[in-house]
């Protein structure tokens, strides 16, 4: 199984916000990379953010931030 780019900048992406707190987002700026913009309007389209650059996380983001820095951390234990 081959993971696209787009996956990775939208996992990426989900990485990045703080999940100690709900009042928090992110705002993609119009000069981040393209493929930063095109994961935000991407994870808005799927209803994983409030806002196509950025904005909040919805239930249904929270949840998936939660799995994906869960994974990046289980990956980056050393053994």
């Amino acid at each position: 199984m081959n993971l696209s780019q787009e996956f990775l900048e939208e996992v990426e992406l989900l990485n990045l916000f703080d999940l100690h707190s709900s009042l928090e987002g992110l705002k993609i700026h119009h000069e981040a990379a393209p493929g930063r913009i095109a994961a935000g309007k991407r994870l808005f389209g799927k209803n994983i953010v409030t806002l196509e650059d950025g904005g909040f996380l919805t239930p249904l983001g929270v949840e998936a931030a939660e799995h994906a820095q869960a994974l990046v951390t289980m990956l980056r234990i050393k053994e």
